[in-house]
Formats: structure tokens, C-alpha cells, sequence
């Protein structure tokens, strides 16, 4: 028994030292240590049978059309993400979770109109981000102020809109114009008489009248407001004011009244 029990005890430590069998490699997807490349396969949605240690992740040329919430499985040693030229029209606000030591992130050529800054705030360590030639018409500066280590940034080929709603975004990329690149093909779109003149070529001249507007607003605002409050005060005040004049009088009147009733008593 004792020379059955030895060797049964070697092999039992031997399949327990074993290293654990890693995930396949995703269908239609080309592995390798650390990359996992699914370009053009016609993907519809991010493959979830992803290894752990997958550093680098290939899906351009494919067809998805968005991210949802937590549409990544956590990968902790991803450090480029690659999405262009998918259909990408929508970025849940959770989809990027487990994602923080992304250092890279293209998501060029796609349909993207908006994004929001809770997009990004699980990317704490994000250097680069392309998000050129989309559909982006302005870009809220907070989706920018949520990537602290932000370092270069691809807006280029967007339809941007020259409007007013644009200039927190102008003043981001004027004090941050080290990080913007391809400046030359970041264009206006609308309005036509601005069809592409260089968004980096404005200067604060150019945004006078959306700062003397935005004052009269605030001023129209300030007066809608205070305005009825101001009436109901004056009616308050009247009231209060009537009250105090009633009473004054009634308090004069009264030594009178006893007076006279004084005087008829003695009689």
C-alpha cells in the first residue's frame, strides 16, 4: 500500500503545480502572447473570451455599432485598444470599466456624435486618444479633463460646428496645444461661411459677441428671476406697512374711547 501511496501523492502535487489552461483564443481572432488581433472578421460585439494578460487588442474594419455597459471583460494589462473603422455610434458610460492601464485608444472612423466625460474616467492612465474623423459636431472639454494623463489627442476630419457652444472646447485646445495633434485638419463645418477655417486660428476677438451674448442671457436670466420676487416683496412690504398704519391709528383712538367712556361714567 505504502508504494502505491507515494507515487499517487507525486502526481497529485505535480497536477496541482500545473499552470491553469488560458481562455481560446476568441473565435475568427489571431493570438499570440499578449495580443489578441480580430481585425476584419465581420465582428458585431467585442468578443468576451479574452486571456487576462492581453496587452494589445485589434477590432478595426468590423461592424460594431456600439459599446455597452461593460462590453470588456477586466483586462488589466491592456495597453492599446484599436476600434477604427467599425460602425461605432454609441460609448455606454460604463463600457470601458476594468480597462484603467489603457495607454492607448483609437476609436477613428466611426459614427460618433457625442461622448460623455463618465465615458473616459475609467482610463486614469490614457496617453493617447484618436477620435478623428467622426461625426462630432463639439465635444464637451470635461470628456478631455477626465484623462489626467492625456499627452496627445487626434480631433482632426470631425464636422465641427463654429457656433458659440464651441468655445469651452476652443479654450481647452488653445491652453493644451501641445497634446493636439494634426491642428491643420481640425476644421470648421458649420457655418458655411466658416467652412473650414482652422478652429486653432480663432483668437479671443473671435468670440466676443458669444461673450456679450452669453452676459445679456445671464442678465435676462437674472431679471426673470428677481423680477416677480421683487413684485411680491413690494406687495408684502404695502401689507406690512398697512398693517402697522391700521394699528398706529387704532392705538391712538384708544385713550380717547376711554376718555369719554371716563367722563359719561361720572355723570
Amino acid at each position: 500500500m505504502g508504494w502505491w501511496r507515494g507515487p499517487s501523492a507525486v502526481l497529485s502535487c505535480l497536477l496541482l503545480l500545473r499552470p491553469l489552461p488560458s481562455p481560446a483564443c476568441p473565435a475568427a481572432c489571431r493570438c499570440s502572447t499578449g495580443e489578441v488581433d480580430c481585425s476584419q472578421q465581420g465582428l458585431l460585439e467585442v468578443p468576451r473570451s479574452l486571456a487576462t494578460n492581453t496587452s494589445t487588442l485589434w477590432l478595426g474594419y468590423n461592424f460594431i455599432t456600439m459599446l455597452g455597459p461593460h462590453s470588456f471583460p477586466p483586462l488589466p494589462e491592456l495597453l492599446l485598444l484599436s476600434l477604427p473603422h467599425n460602425h461605432l455610434g454609441l460609448i455606454h458610460s460604463q463600457a470601458l470599466v476594468g480597462l484603467g492601464a489603457l495607454q492607448e485608444l483609437d476609436l477613428s472612423n466611426n459614427y460618433l456624435t457625442m461622448l460623455t466625460p463618465e465615458t473616459f474616467l475609467p482610463l486614469v492612465s490614457l496617453a493617447t486618444l484618436n477620435l478623428g474623423s467622426n461625426r462630432l459636431g463639439e465635444l464637451d472639454p470635461g470628456v478631455l479633463r477626465a484623462l489626467p494623463q492625456l499627452q496627445a489627442l487626434h480631433l482632426q476630419d470631425n464636422p465641427w460646428v463654429c457656433s458659440c457652444s464651441i468655445l469651452p472646447l476652443w479654450h481647452w485646445l488653445s491652453h493644451h496645444r501641445e497634446k493636439v495633434q494634426e491642428k491643420s485638419s481640425l476644421l470648421c463645418r458649420v457655418p458655411e461661411q466658416l467652412n473650414k477655417y482652422p478652429i486653432m486660428a480663432f483668437g479671443n476677438d473671435s468670440f466676443r459677441q458669444c461673450q456679450e451674448t452669453l452676459l445679456s442671457a445671464q442678465h435676462y436670466i437674472a431679471t426673470f428671476i428677481i423680477g416677480p420676487f421683487s413684485f411680491l416683496a413690494s406687495i408684502f412690504f404695502c401689507i406690512f406697512m398697512g398693517s402697522i398704519t391700521v394699528v398706529y391709528h387704532n392705538l391712538r383712538r384708544e385713550p380717547h374711547f376711554w376718555r369719554r367712556s371716563c367722563v359719561c361714567r361720572g355723570r
